[in-house]
């Protein structure tokens, strides 16, 4: 029986799960638009494994959500994240966000393509394209949507999805596309993990970095 535990704070859900080699056993997580998931993770880290009874020790691996995303979410989630494999001397596990988005949502809507969009702000967003089978058919970029940004794709019926894909219903005017709110969930962590443990595909925790797609500007002091 081995357990991970699943990592997810690249958006304003901060969210934990704990999954053995058969199911998701424990879930935790909260949406704050003051981004607490300094003060939230931890106690849901601790939340998961007492509701199953399990000690720290028996985890045999932690699965990070690795960005796109909040800079900030994002160095949270993977400070912890090694901190725990170093400490506990277990492997990391990086999932792609989008990836995971576009495998957890094709499980409850039947699409040809899905496009998960994570919010960058004004009309950018973090996106990708998947297919059916959770094939990645356009590479993550960050997007300034218009018009013409996924026109190629619209020939067939697109789920947009994410916390950036809303704000994209108006510009993205087209009988195919269709839209969902929603955010990444550490729940969709566990197929894509599970995958990369039975084949030991683990990072290097020492040089390991989240992919963070833009470099971060820090706002500008007022004089």
């Amino acid at each position: 029986m081995a357990y991970i535990l699943a990592i997810e704070t690249t958006t304003k859900n901060c969210s934990v799960a704990l999954f053995d080699d058969a199911k998701q056993l424990a879930l935790k997580e909260l949406v704050s638009e003051g981004y607490s998931h300094a003060e939230q993770l931890t106690i849901f880290i601790e939340e998961v494994l007492s509701e199953i009874k399990i000690s720290i020790n028996n985890l045999n691996a932690i699965a990070l959500s690795v960005g796109p995303g909040s800079y900030t979410g994002l160095r949270i989630g993977t400070s912890t994240a090694k901190g725990l494999c170093y400490s506990l001397g277990i492997p990391l596990i990086a999932i792609s966000t989008l990836k995971a988005m576009a495998l957890g949502i094709s499980k409850n809507y039947d699409f040809p393509l899905y496009c998960p969009m994570i919010d960058a702000r004004r009309m950018e967003v973090f996106a990708g394209m998947y297919d059916s089978e959770n094939n990645e058919i356009r590479e993550v970029n960050a997007d300034v949507v218009d018009v013409n940004t996924y026109a190629e794709y619209l020939k067939n019926e697109v789920l947009f999805f994410g916390d950036g894909a809303l704000k994209c219903a108006d510009i993205i005017s087209n009988e195919n596309a269709n839209f969902i709110e929603c955010y990444p969930s550490a729940k969709d962590i566990r197929t894509l993990a599970f995958q990369k443990y039975s084949n030991n595909d683990f990072e290097d925790v020492a040089y390991f970095e989240p992919f963070y797609l833009k470099d971060f500007v820090a706002g500008k002091k007022k004089s």
